[in-house]
Formats: C-alpha cells, sequence, structure tokens
C-alpha cells in the first residue's frame, strides 16, 4: 500500500501555511525562527515528493542546497538572537535595532 503524493503536498501546504501565520502573528523571535525553518522543511517535503513522482533526482539535489542553506541561516540568525538575548531578557521583532552600532 502507497501513499498517493498528493498527500504529502497537501501537508506541505499545511505545514508552509502553519510557518507563514507563525511569522505573521508572532513577535518573539525565537518562533519565528522556528516557523522559517517550518517553512524550509516544507519547501523541502515537496522537492522531494515531486523527485520521487517524476523519478528524478534533482529534487533531492535541491533539498541538499535548501539544507546547506538552512544551516548557514541557523548559525547566522541564533548568532543574533543570542546577541539580543544577551542585552534583554525579552526580545521582540521590534529590537533588532539594538544590534545598530
Amino acid at each position: 500500500m502507497s501513499v498517493p503524493g498528493s498527500w504529502y503536498l497537501i501537508l506541505a501546504a499545511v505545514l508552509f501555511s502553519i510557518g507563514v501565520v507563525g511569522i505573521l502573528t508572532r513577535r518573539n523571535v525565537l518562533v519565528m525562527f522556528m516557523c522559517v525553518e517550518l517553512m524550509l522543511n516544507a519547501v523541502n517535503l515537496t522537492f522531494v515528493t515531486f523527485s520521487r513522482m517524476l523519478n528524478d533526482v534533482a529534487g533531492q539535489v535541491a533539498v541538499f542546497f535548501v539544507l546547506v542553506v538552512a544551516a548557514a541561516e541557523v548559525v547566522v540568525g541564533l548568532g543574533l538572537i543570542v546577541a539580543i538575548f544577551r542585552r534583554k531578557a525579552n526580545v521582540t521583532a521590534d529590537d533588532l535595532d539594538i544590534l545598530k552600532g
């Protein structure tokens, strides 16, 4: 028994929508950061689904590059978030101007 590819695409759309709603409604930087990661994982699921449906490896190669970009984003993003947390205990998206010289 095999799960149809459309179910994976629907799951990816739901995950991406949750990420977009989280970005638009939350002010906490860590939650926004996790929502961006959720959106990237939804895109990865879409790439893998189409790669499997079309019997092509190009989608899986794209997933590898998206994971590399996500890892770089984690390094830079968490560095900025930790720098802000050291100055203030509660961090919102409006507090990013603290990092200006």
